[in-house]
């Protein structure tokens, strides 16, 4: 088991890779977009992940000529590795793999917890994300036992908002922010 701990966390790539899949455990993704969400080299990411998949962790599947992989929920390690990996990460870290998987353009967090107050109950603003979305943040909420309040739009909403300097995104933008993924 300990020889088995030193192989897993060996790589900054393999960390990135983990907190992905396992944040998205419903999630497949082929070996370049994987690269892409965790901005990694894809040699470096398809080595991690043929080492994770012969530890057991992540499975793959063949479809035409991509192959996936995911968080293999079976493996006797999956929610050991997934709880080790949202306390390391904290709630930030957590949302910020669930955005990136989610094809999310930009996310931020806002409010009384940017601020760095304790509170029951987290603001987040997500831009260009797709509804699937909803289900993986109420596992976060599970999982941090906090409640996340979250205002998505699409990229064209948004920027109509902010051409017409609508108040509430105003008020928004100008308070203190947590920066997840993108750019507001």
């Amino acid at each position: 088991m300990a020889a088995m701990l030193k192989t897993l966390f060996s790589s900054s790539i393999r960390a990135d890779v983990l907190s992905l899949l396992l944040n998205s455990p419903e999630e497949q993704f082929y070996i370049r977009e994987i690269a892409e969400l965790v901005r990694k080299n894809p040699s470096g990411v398809k080595r991690e992940l043929d080492n994770l998949e012969q530890m057991g962790i992540v499975i793959s599947d063949r479809v035409a000529n991509l192959k996936y992989f995911r968080a293999n929920k079976e493996s006797p390690l999956f929610s050991e590795l997934k709880n080790l990996i949202t306390k390391s990460l904290g709630l930030p870290g957590a949302l910020k793999a669930v955005l990136r998987a989610s094809g999310a353009k930009t996310g931020f967090l806002y409010g009384p917890y940017a601020e760095g107050d304790s509170v029951e109950t987290v603001d987040l603003f997500v831009i260009g994300a797709i509804s699937s979305l909803t289900k993986e943040l109420k596992d976060i909420e599970r999982r941090f036992d906090k409640g996340i309040n979250c205002t998505m739009m699409d990229e064209d909403e948004y920027n109509l908002k902010k051409k017409k300097r609508d108040a509430n995104l105003r008020k928004i933008l100008s308070g203190k922010r947590i920066k997840l993924i993108g750019r507001p």
